[in-house]
């Protein structure tokens, strides 16, 4: 725990410890059950890495950027291993999961592994430096969502949204953005207790009572996304877009990782 406290503190941050204890939902835990999250106290914030008494799981940092205040993590347990990107992106502390098809041992390489397809072809050509700001001539960065520009981008103007909010599936704050169009996709019913969605069949075959109680709303399962103008958060800097950009997530949700991630934006 020393030495992870003081990786933590060339970082520039505080963490702590403490173990998970069973509750009435998880009355058993697994010896490789661990969580990280991001806590608020008296200082302010700090990480929070929790694990199950006796666990068998280690935690290895691989790599310290302190100028950037990034840290990459190894968690092990076995053959079984994950990593994870701890840092500090404008006004708070994150986490991300690394997704496990990156073998990476640098910070530099596991934000380069947080990009989708997309936005490393846009970024083709920069140089290092200029591939980790928050934007350069391929994209523009805010949180976890790239902006890419579209040329000649043809939107109907009676099918742009107005003040539409960006989020997650797994919910958070919601990015608000001045003008956004949808498109493609698959139609999904989303509500408090289906976060992710549930296709018409799915939706059809819920008791009426669960249908009614449960705030659904109609949304679209990963759709083209366009923006244009503000997009706003309260815990990132408002980026302005003067042309149309194709919007990106970054590929955290495909880390299976992210099940150990307390924390979300």
């Amino acid at each position: 725990m020393d030495t992870l406290e003081r990786a933590f503190a060339r970082m520039g941050a505080r963490v702590k410890f403490e173990e998970i204890l069973p509750n009435r939902a998880t009355q058993k835990l697994s010896l490789d059950a661990f969580s990280l999250d991001v806590r608020r106290d008296a200082r302010g914030e700090y990480f929070l890495v929790s694990r199950a008494p006796k666990s068998a799981t280690e935690f290895l940092v691989l790599d310290v950027q302190p100028q950037n205040r990034h840290l990459l993590l190894l968690s092990r347990n076995g053959g079984e291993k994950h990593r994870f990107l701890l840092g500090h992106d404008e006004r708070h502390w994150f986490v991300a999961g690394v997704p496990e098809t990156a073998a990476i041992s640098r910070v530099e390489d596991a934000m380069q592994a947080l990009k989708p397809a997309a936005v490393l072809d846009s970024e083709r050509g920069l140089r290092a430096k200029d591939r980790d700001s928050r934007r350069n001539r391929g994209r523009t960065r805010q949180g976890e969502w790239f902006f890419v520009p579209v040329r000649d981008a043809r939107v109907p103007v009676w099918l742009i949204l107005r003040d539409e909010p960006l989020i997650r599936s797994r919910g958070g704050k919601a990015h608000m953005c001045d003008e956004l169009y949808r498109f493609g996709g698959e139609t999904v019913y989303a509500g408090s207790a289906h976060l992710n969605g549930l296709t018409e069949g799915e939706y059809r075959n819920l008791p009426d009572d669960e249908r009614k109680g449960s705030n659904f709303r109609v949304m679209r399962r990963n759709p083209q996304v366009y923006v244009r103008g503000r997009v706003r958060h309260p815990d990132h800097q408002t980026v302005v877009l003067d042309n149309w950009h194709r919007v990106l997530s970054n590929t955290e949700d495909q880390s299976y990782a992210m099940r150990n991630i307390v924390f979300l934006d």
